[in-house]
């Protein structure tokens, strides 16, 4: 029987930092991780009442015959709207909460990880206990994407950039930071961060 509640911890960084790297480290050390980006799309395929939300703001097209998202759909729709975003968000990220917090209070572990790529920008770090920002400079961050996701363009690269807080401002709000830049280490400084977190909880 779990007798503690877990620290609530959120990983991120701009696209491309590789906050995901950095989780799966702490992963590795033993602490769960939350992956809210993949989850919110789960629960915009699979939840019942998102997926009524959703039908009832975007229509019906947002969803095939068969249940499942219809994903060109809702980007064409949302994408380069910044109210309709709003409005999607004001959907997905509340069932995310939820769906983090059920999640975190069956973890047995000092704390947990919720890993997102828009923490500062939603709000939604508020909801946490801690905050680590993974940066690493414009440049690097570009290259890697690139050579990662062969469908997006430097144009497309630097578009998702602009809407995301600069490094400078969420190393301001972070509690903790890791440089991932290639002559830096990145093990021993999520020892350290894992270290200072175990400590606290």
């Amino acid at each position: 029987m779990q007798n503690h509640k877990p620290l609530l911890v959120g990983i991120t960084g701009g696209i491309g930092a590789g906050k995901t790297t950095a989780a799966k480290i702490f992963q590795t050390l033993g602490i769960p991780v939350y992956y809210a980006d993949d989850r919110a799309k789960w629960l915009m395929a699979n939840s019942p009442s998102l997926k009524e939300q959703i039908a009832a703001q975007f229509g019906k097209e947002a969803y095939h015959e068969d249940g499942t998202l219809n994903r060109p759909f809702l980007a064409g729709k949302v994408f380069s709207d910044p109210e309709q975003t709003k409005r999607i968000n004001g959907l997905v990220h509340p069932a995310v909460k939820d769906d983090f917090e059920a999640w975190a209070a069956r973890q047995d572990a000092p704390y947990v990880l919720k890993e997102a790529a828009l923490l500062f920008e939603t709000g939604s770090y508020q909801d946490l206990d801690h905050v680590i920002h993974v940066f690493a400079p414009v440049d690097l961050r570009i290259s890697r994407v690139l050579s990662r996701d062969a469908h997006r363009s430097r144009e497309q690269v630097l578009a998702i950039m602009e809407r995301q807080w600069s490094d400078t401002q969420k190393n301001k709000q972070a509690d903790f930071t890791i440089s991932n830049k290639e002559n830096q280490m990145l093990i021993p400084q999520v020892m350290k961060v894992h270290k200072a977190l175990s400590e606290k909880a």
